[in-house]
């Protein structure tokens, strides 16, 4: 250390790297006798993928428990997904969590390999959490991690590529000076909340930064470390940013957003042209939250824009069932794509009598309305590849209480594309001030219960007689000066299953239904509804487990339970293909 004080920072980063390259490194399977078995574990055995309620193009592996996507990047033309595993069962687990890896060319077929990082070491004998991937000066990728340690703690830990000419980054290796980051009596940290670092970002001084999840009692913590070489990590004396009353935050992620271009930008841009984006995973609630604001480079604090709200009050990524999310910058492509984990809505036990838990939400481009004040996604452009014949269906008026069957769509595995235009608006519901709470909307007036201007939407995975549907729809409502279209994903009747989880979501969407059209795009996947409504303004993901609508017995409706007729303005349909996923 004395001696790397003394030599210029490249030099120390050199030698640094050469250090961890060469033979200062604890190789993962050489460490510890109780996990050396996971190196060769690879998430591909045989457990039956024809499952009524697998995906068939959304990411998951053929058995066991999968949660957050780690590390996401684009290396050599390779993308790799790390997930938070366990790979003993379909339940999470404390000492047993690993980070599996699969690789793509394009987003969409996944390749499996051997589990990337498993315990190995004290500082992660008991859990390699999440963490986040960032690139080095030397364009070499490094992996930041929590780590549960012997004492149970939660450490930040480090580790890097055996063969950085490997694109695939098969195999990853640990220098000895893990943990890199750790609870002290001097930084008062709470051990057991401290966890999941974000993509490093370089300051114009040359010196990186991370952020960690944390809390103290209620109030959420993003704690800000900084480094020279990024080997030794000093806490800053201010978080980058908190917030009282909203508990733990999980995988927190910090990026620049770009102004006036729907392009993404890297994680170390600091320019006029760019917002910066605070999104943390409240862990009371599971909601992904986020707020727009300004990072100030030179004080290392981030300050949210007036009116861009803290916590469950403000924004989410997805307004259903969708965390732990991550995004990174694909480069070649100049866009910032986000990943998400979507979570069993079944029993615990029903999740281990299947064998497996979780899916991975498709991945989607995200970036700045124009408005600054949110964030637009949709599906990424690759997505489309699975399309197979279109069906397109002309305009149409659809009168009230009508139900229209979409032909020739597979209609359990399909992507389905429609817009609503409304002309009369005089008999528009008043809104109630006290409605604050769209879901709360959602749930009392579902998709059974008539109104004027809707609902209207899609029926999917429904079944012929209608006992089983999951129906995503719009509201319009009148206020006191402008019209609300309210955005509901209602899966009360989603299946006769009644040990199921049936919430029902909604959000509202920033859409002028006069001089707009109300658009909803779904990609459906056996037991995944991913809805996007106004092009892109709000999401709603459902999972959902129909006994009746299942494999060719699915159906797919458009209606309009409202008394008003409302205008189909443009309608397309594609039957998906089957994904080669692990």
């Amino acid at each position: 250390m004395a001696m790397a004080m003394a030599i210029s920072s490249s030099l120390k980063l050199f030698l640094f790297l050469a250090f961890l390259l060469g033979y200062g490194v604890l190789e993962l399977h050489a460490s510890h006798h109780v996990h050396r078995e996971l190196e060769s574990v690879q998430q591909s055995s045989s457990t039956p993928t024809s499952q009524t309620y697998r995906t068939g193009y959304h990411f998951q592996p053929p058995k066991n428990w999968i949660n957050d996507p780690n590390g996401p990047m684009i290396y050599k033309g390779i993308y790799h997904l790390f997930y938070q595993c366990n790979p003993k069962g379909a339940n999470w687990s404390w000492g047993n969590i690993v980070w599996a890896h699969s690789t793509s060319r394009d987003l969409v077929n996944w390749t499996p390999h051997p589990i990337a990082i498993f315990p190995s070491q004290p500082s992660d004998i008991n859990g390699t959490w999440s963490g986040s991937a960032t690139f080095l000066k030397t364009g070499i990728p490094a992996i930041l991690y929590t780590g549960i340690n012997t004492q149970g703690q939660q450490v930040q830990n480090v580790a890097f590529p055996k063969d950085t000419s490997d694109p695939y980054l098969i195999k990853w290796v640990k220098p000895h000076n893990n943990p890199l980051m750790a609870p002290t009596p001097q930084n008062r940290i709470d051990a057991s909340s401290f966890r999941d670092p974000t993509t490093s970002w370089l300051g114009p001084d040359g010196r990186w930064r991370v952020i960690i999840g944390s809390k103290v009692d209620r109030k959420g913590l993003a704690i800000l470390y900084t480094s020279q070489n990024f080997d030794h990590w000093v806490q800053s004396p201010q978080p980058l940013h908190s917030a009282e009353g909203t508990g733990m935050w999980e995988c927190p992620d910090f990026f620049p957003v770009a102004i006036d271009e729907s392009v993404g930008v890297d994680t170390s841009t600091l320019a006029k042209s760019v917002k910066h984006v605070l999104k943390v995973s409240l862990d009371e609630t599971k909601h992904d939250v986020y707020t727009i604001g300004t990072y100030d480079h030179v004080k290392d604090v981030y300050t949210p824009d007036e009116g861009s709200k803290e916590g469950d009050l403000g924004l989410r990524y997805d307004y259903g069932k969708y965390y732990a999310s991550k995004t990174f910058f694909d480069g070649p492509k100049n866009r910032r794509v986000l990943l998400g984990w979507i979570d069993e809505s079944s029993s615990v036990e029903a999740d281990i009598k299947k064998g497996w838990s979780g899916v991975h939400a498709i991945p989607r481009k995200i970036w700045l309305h124009r408005s600054r004040k949110r964030l637009l996604q949709w599906p990424v452009k690759e997505i489309e590849k699975l399309r197979g014949t279109p069906v397109y269906l002309s305009s149409k008026v659809i009168g009230g209480g009508s139900v229209l069957e979409v032909p020739g769509v597979t209609a359990v595995q399909a992507d389905v594309e429609i817009s609503f235009q409304v002309s009369d608006f005089s008999k528009a519901e008043i809104l109630d001030p006290s409605w604050s709470n769209p879901q709360l909307v959602c749930s009392q007036k579902g998709a059974s219960v008539k109104g004027s201007l809707g609902p209207f939407g899609l029926l999917v995975l429904a079944s012929k007689d209608l006992q089983e549907y999951t129906a995503v729809f719009f509201r319009i409502f009148k206020s006191k000066d402008k019209h609300v279209v309210l955005m509901c994903s209602d899966q009360s009747r989603s299946s006769l299953n009644q040990q199921n989880d049936k919430t029902t979501y909604g959000t509202f969407v920033d859409i002028d239904p006069v001089h707009e059209k109300l658009s909803l795009r779904c990609l459906i996947d056996h037991s995944i509804v991913e809805s996007f409504g106004g092009k892109g303004k709000r999401c709603i993901t459902a999972r959902v487990y129909p006994t009746l609508a299942i494999n060719e017995d699915a159906h797919l409706y458009a209606f309009n339970y409202g008394a008003q007729s409302v205008k189909i303005t443009s309608w397309s349909a594609w039957s998906m293909k089957k994904a080669h996923i692990n």
